[in-house]
């Protein structure tokens, strides 16, 4: 054993397998902690920093993925702590059943799907189980938005993470009782939102065979410029949300009004499917009046229910196409 090594503490190809093993699964934890995808990413690094800095003091006592997770956790705790911008004001026109709209939460971006598959592929045990669907998807994660951040921590290394417990009380440096008190404050406010629980929230499985279709009828819609056509698709109580701090309408009527009078008035779309947060979606590429060519504009994801769209969130951020290995431009 060379000179000053300890017996648990990560040496530089040790920690490298680390990184490589958890990366990705970290920087779903801190998106969902903090909602943005690019803020996640400045978590991760910093995150992987701290660890390397402190590594020496890593005694193997518990697991490297729970000592990442302390870390992972305090980071982001620091950053609720210090920043009052994400205190969110309490919905006052969602419908029930809908829980609190992305408009009203500027700092929340979408999570690429391929980036997930790179997880459930290659990690099958209780990692694959951090990033089930249903607590991935927007629904789920502006509610969760609306809790105090330990208890959102809670929630998510409980119910998400799978963690025990007596665990999750070691991390958070607090008891046994109170993280089952501050669990069960979690869970209520998703009932609050949701009396039927995860299946309100959830997205399918996968798209099917009429989803498929019913995407390509939203996209055909706007490369048309057919407003009529893409009203055509809305459900009664769909809600469109656009992000960040556009607006929202709720209803078919005034949904379809806000369409009508928007869809064109920028100029030509060119629209490419995606997926996001385990839902369909679209990225809309905008050719302006003497543009020559169509340039990243909106990332829209899409809850589809019973043949019908009932619910665009739309983020107006072009800067976030990257993620998603979308082109600089048509």
């Amino acid at each position: 054993m060379g000179r000053g090594t300890r017996v648990g503490v990560p040496g530089v190809g040790d920690f490298d397998d680390l990184v490589r093993r958890y990366r990705r699964e970290l920087h779903v934890y801190c998106y969902r902690m903090l909602g943005s995808f690019d803020e996640a990413e400045d978590h991760v690094q910093e995150v992987l920093l701290r660890a390397w800095r402190s590594r020496e003091g890593f005694q193997g006592q518990s697991s490297p993925r729970t000592w990442l997770y302390r870390i992972a956790t305090n980071a982001c705790l620091d950053t609720l702590r210090r920043e009052a911008r994400r205190a969110v004001p309490a919905p006052s026109r969602t419908p029930a059943g809908q829980g609190p709209s992305i408009a009203a939460m500027p700092w929340v971006q979408p999570y690429p799907d391929s980036l997930l598959d790179e997880i459930a592929a290659g990690q099958p045990g209780p990692e694959a189980v951090a990033v089930s669907r249903e607590t991935i998807s927007l629904a789920f994660l502006a509610a969760i938005q609306l809790m105090p951040p330990r208890q959102r921590a809670v929630l998510i290394l409980r119910d998400v993470v799978s963690f025990p417990a007596a665990e999750v009380a070691e991390l958070l440096g607090t008891s046994v009782p109170a993280v089952n008190s501050a669990l069960q404050r979690a869970r209520a406010t998703l009932r609050d939102q949701w009396p039927n629980g995860r299946l309100d929230w959830a997205p399918a499985a996968e798209p099917d065979a009429a989803q498929r279709l019913l995407l390509h009828r939203f996209i055909d819609a706007h490369e048309q410029a057919d407003p009529q056509a893409l009203i055509a698709l809305l459900s009664h109580d769909v809600r469109l949300a656009i992000s960040p701090e556009v607006g929202e309408w709720n209803g078919e009527q005034e949904v379809g009004d806000a369409l009508r009078d928007g869809m064109t008035a920028l100029g030509r779309w060119r629209v490419l499917p995606i997926m996001a947060n385990g839902q369909p979606g679209a990225a809309g590429y905008l050719r302006r009046p003497g543009e020559s060519a169509f340039f990243p504009f909106v990332l829209s994801v899409l809850r589809l229910e019973g043949g019908r769209l009932a619910e665009i969130a739309a983020f107006e951020q072009p800067s976030m196409f990257p993620a998603f290995g979308l082109p600089a431009g048509l």
